[in-house]
């Protein structure tokens, strides 16, 4: 009998180990499609430039995740958030662990209000005039790359949002 129970545990402990093995190597928790991927000018006041590499949110679902559950959003990349229409828009970090910073930008690429944003925080954060697209960056990039409201988004990408 405990040659029985020694095999069988250690049948177990093989099942349980290639069990493991083979659903780790399924991506159960990444089934979200990779985004697009831009180079966006931002052209301050003065006429020089920054760049940032952003992922596109076009779509409801991907403005809808976001940047959420990342831990980790390297300086000098975002998120552009695309809209098909001038609206009133609101952001929140509600499952975002990262600290980020906003800036709201109208049809005509002009920066219309910065806010930065507190991690997991349900507040919402508004902006304050009809604008088409939203930019998120890791909180403090705006400041660093000393851009503005006022300066502008060149809009040298496709613009569609669906």
């Amino acid at each position: 009998m405990k040659k029985n129970c020694k095999r069988m545990r250690a049948l177990i402990t093989k099942f349980v180990a290639v069990s493991f093995i083979f659903a780790s190597s399924i991506p159960l928790f990444s089934c979200a499609k990779k985004l697009e991927t831009q180079t966006l000018t931002l052209t301050r006041s003065d006429g020089s430039t920054a760049r940032v590499k952003a992922e596109m949110a076009r779509t409801d679902e991907e403005r809808a995740n976001g940047f959420m559950r990342r831990k980790k959003i390297p300086d000098g990349t975002g998120m552009l958030f695309l809209f098909s229409s001038d609206q009133m828009l609101s952001f929140w970090m509600k499952d975002t662990p990262h600290a980020l910073s906003i800036a709201y930008i109208d049809a005509n690429g002009i920066i219309r209000n910065i806010f930065d944003m507190t991690p997991y925080s349900t507040a919402p954060i508004h902006s304050t005039v009809h604008v088409r697209y939203a930019l998120e960056v890791p909180q403090g990039w705006f400041k660093k790359v000393n851009v503005n409201v006022g300066d502008a988004l060149a809009l040298t990408f496709d613009t569609k949002a669906e």
